[in-house]
């Protein structure tokens, strides 16, 4: 099988690197000990047992041109997901139990647009420095923090890589965990 691109790897490191800056920084007046309001660890309960890799359904995968296998993808720990890969482009779903749309808002980005996916609060999005790589993402609010959907066209130009990654979040968000 063919290694996963390079560029699908660094948006996806990217949107992780940038959700690392997100945990990290605090508020004024807040100490690092203080326990977080209930919008993050304690709301994502409802992700905690959501398996990304068994999440697509086989006729969804294929329609999409993407192998049925999937395989690992978690290029950190707090964002555990896989990847399927096709001909043209590959495909990516993690979970964030500790994030959501909003707080993923304050990083940094090359586009970040806030609209409906699915019927749920999300967002597409290219992570900074990420434009023109072929890479994009979807952000979806669920079970009290956020499915990333990621899609890469190998080749820059052999598939609109947002314009795919909002069709597949569109046509599956309604199914994630409230």
């Amino acid at each position: 099988m063919s290694t996963f691109p390079r560029s699908v790897v660094a948006v996806t490191a990217g949107l992780s690197l940038l959700g690392l800056a997100a945990c990290s920084g605090g508020s004024e007046g807040q100490s690092g000990s203080e326990e977080q309001p209930p919008t993050s660890a304690a709301a994502g309960s409802g992700l905690a047992q959501f398996d990304p890799c068994g999440f697509f359904k086989p006729d969804e995968l294929t329609s999409w041109g993407v192998s049925m296998t999937s395989e690992e993808f978690s290029p950190v720990d707090f964002e555990p997901g896989c990847q399927w890969e096709g001909e043209n482009m590959g495909v990516t779903l993690q979970k964030n139990v500790t994030e959501t749309v909003e707080s993923y808002a304050r990083s940094n980005w090359d586009k970040y647009e806030q609209r409906s996916l699915g019927g749920r609060n999300g967002a597409i999005a290219i992570t900074a420095g990420g434009t023109g790589m072929g890479g994009c993402n979807a952000l979806v609010d669920a079970g009290g923090g956020v499915v990333i959907y990621g899609v890469d066209g190998y080749k820059r130009d052999s598939v609109d890589a947002c314009a795919e990654v909002e069709k597949i979040a569109s046509q599956t968000a309604s199914r994630l965990p409230e």
